[in-house]
Order: C-alpha cells, then sequence, then structure tokens
C-alpha cells in the first residue's frame, strides 16, 4: 500500500504550494489538449495477456507481459500490493493499439518471476524494486520509458525518476509522491492514522507473518475490499491476480518491505547510498501526472500536499464514480488516457 502518511507534509498546504501547482497546471494545459484520445472501454473486458515473456534480469528471472510495436515507444506499467499484472489488462491493449510498446513486470515475489540464486537475501527495500525495473530495462535494451504505476509500482516508479531521470521519460504517478524513509517511518501519526496501517503491525509480528503465510488469499482480498469499497469485483477477477501470491518468496517480500520500513529490519548495504539519497526527499524533475480514485480507501495524501514534489510539467487528476486504490483495473480508459498525455508533455 501506499507509504507512511508524512505528517509534517500536511504543513505544504500553503499558498506557495498551490501557485505552484496552478502555474504548471497552466503549463500542460495545451499538452493536453493535443493528445490523442483513447477509446473507452469497460472494466473487466479483458482477462488475459498476448504475450507472457521471461528474461534475466539483474538478480532475477523477471516474468513479464509484453504487447504492441517492438518499435513503439516504451511504457512500463508497475503493479502494487496485493495486486499483479492483471491491474494493467485492460490498460495495455489501450496503449498497444495506441502504438506503444508495453511492458507489465511481475515485482520480485510475484507470480513466475524467481531469484536467480537460493541465496539471495529476499529483499523488500523500496529501493531495491526500483533497481529490478532498471536491470530490466537494461536486459530488454531501454534506454528509456514512460512509467505508470500505482501503490509499491508508484513507488517504484516515484524512485527511478528521482535516482534515474535520464532513465524516465514521463511518469504516471497514483496516490502522488510515495518516496520515504526509515526514519519517516518512525514517526508517530494521529490514531486515525495509525489506523489505516493495521496490517503494517501485524506484520511486524512473527504471528503476522504466519498469518499472512497460512491466509494469503483471504487476506489480500480483504486488502481489496478495504481499498476499493466501490469495486464489485468478482472472485475470477481477483483470483487471476491471487495465483501470482504463491510465489515461493512472496511472503518473505511483502513482510521484509513492511517491516523495513518501520525499521525493524535491516534492508541490503549495496543499496545504502540510494536510501540516502531517498531519505532526502528529492524533487522529482521528469514531466509528471498523479492520479487518485475518489474511493480509495487506502492511506493517501490529498494531492495539494505533494504538488510541489514535482518541479516538471506536472498535473493531478481526481477520477470520479466510485474508484478505489486498483486505479488503472478499475479506471483502465482514464489510467491509460493519462499514459498517452504525460508522454506528450
Amino acid at each position: 500500500m501506499s507509504e507512511e502518511i508524512n505528517h509534517h507534509r500536511r504543513r505544504l498546504l500553503g499558498t506557495a504550494v498551490l501557485t505552484v501547482a496552478a502555474a504548471q497546471l497552466d503549463m500542460i494545459g495545451s499538452a493536453d489538449a493535443q493528445s490523442r484520445t483513447i477509446n473507452p472501454i469497460k472494466p473487466g473486458t479483458n482477462t488475459s495477456f498476448s504475450a507472457l515473456k521471461q528474461i534475466d534480469a539483474g538478480v532475477l528471472n523477471v516474468r513479464y507481459a509484453e504487447a504492441g510495436p517492438a518499435d513503439g515507444p516504451p511504457v512500463i506499467l508497475l503493479h502494487g500490493w496485493p495486486y499483479d499484472i492483471y491491474s494493467f489488462v485492460d490498460v495495455t491493449p489501450l496503449l498497444a493499439s495506441a502504438g506503444y510498446r508495453v511492458i507489465v513486470p511481475y515485482l520480485r515475489g510475484y507470480g513466475s518471476t524467481r531469484f536467480l540464486s537460493s541465496g539471495t537475501f529476499r529483499n523488500g527495500q523500496p529501493s531495491a524494486v526500483a533497481a529490478d525495473i532498471i536491470a530490466l530495462m537494461d536486459a530488454l535494451k531501454i534506454q528509456k520509458a514512460t512509467l505508470a504505476g500505482f501503490d509499491w509500482g508508484a513507488r517504484t516508479a516515484n524512485i527511478m525518476a528521482a535516482l534515474w531521470p535520464e532513465r524516465c521519460k514521463a511518469m504516471v504517478s497514483v496516490s502522488g509522491y510515495l518516496i520515504g524513509s526509515q526514519e519517516a517511518g518512525k514517526m508517530p501519526l494521529p490514531p486515525k492514522a495509525e489506523l489505516q496501517w493495521w496490517y503494517q503491525f501485524y506484520f511486524a509480528t512473527e504471528r503476522g507473518r504466519e498469518g499472512y503465510d497460512k491466509y494469503r488469499h483471504d487476506f489480500s482480498k480483504l486488502i481489496w475490499q478495504l481499498a476499493s469499497p466501490k469495486w464489485n469485483f468478482d472472485d475470477a477477477t481477483f483470483d487471476r491476480s491471487a495465483a501470482s501470491f504463491d510465489n515461493p518468496d512472496h511472503v518473505s517480500i511483502v513482510i521484509h518491505n513492511y517491516r523495513w520500513r518501520l525499521a525493524l529490519a535491516e534492508g541490503e548495504p549495496k543499496y545504502a547510498d540510494l536510501d540516502k539519497r531517498l531519505a532526502g526527499a528529492p524533487v522529482i524533475a521528469v514531466p509528471t501526472i498523479t492520479m487518485e480514485g475518489d474511493a480509495n480507501g487506502a492511506p493517501h495524501l490529498e494531492p495539494s500536499a505533494y504538488a510541489n514534489k514535482f518541479s516538471g510539467k506536472y498535473s493531478h487528476r481526481t477520477i470520479t464514480g466510485g474508484i478505489g486504490h486498483n486505479l488503472p483495473q478499475e479506471a483502465p480508459q482514464a489510467f491509460a488516457q493519462a499514459v498517452v498525455d504525460v508522454d506528450g508533455y
């Protein structure tokens, strides 16, 4: 789910932030008007991908979906927890038909993505997940791509745009700016905010680890229901994604991610320099559209709280109609349109 809410960022709701955001919105208005329009689609129209592939990339053998022309502008779509590539099952053909080369990888610990070595630390550190996608781009010989994601995927895209801006043409980020740090994770929040992170504290215990391992299907379905309270997904839709949680490393990756955020678990030293840079909450300069569903039940900030974290061309879109946390699957046309639009900035 989204990074811990940094209570101090709420102080950003000043006139300066709103002025900067308004100026940036004016700057990109003409670009939006010139964008191609994505055709309407009913969510759930597609139930499979046309092509699934495997490739060695960094410490992983990555399973990924690919669609669209091989020489098209590359777009990488990144899922979160507890979701998988099927969050983009409707978005992918929309972008492919618009001429994009679309890559949708299973993150470490999902689907048939596997570690190449049994001795590699099963690490859910956010910087490690971002480094995985850079390695995937290298393996696929993609120098620069538009990145789009939600939840862990949006955080991964944020980290890549901040640390490797030369590899990121533009970005779509659901729930905005999600770069955090272990120090930020130590900060107590007001009780109502802490309540939203109940599962994080559950995962901090061994009972929580064992419970998630034993009930990962039911646990994940509960998260879907809480995070998207107005999304009436059926069992078949959930089960397609839930199959990816049977990955043998899934529980270890998920538990480590949430324990790392609370500084209850160590990360790998090789990512320490990246984490140090991220702890400074770097501003993102690549063109960005942030998005939010009007019925997102997961912890998230108001858009005005993070508008000044984007210094390039920027706009925010709130998608109405009872759209929850899994925005690309619940509102695929709007998500695909944002990718097309930001690519034209």
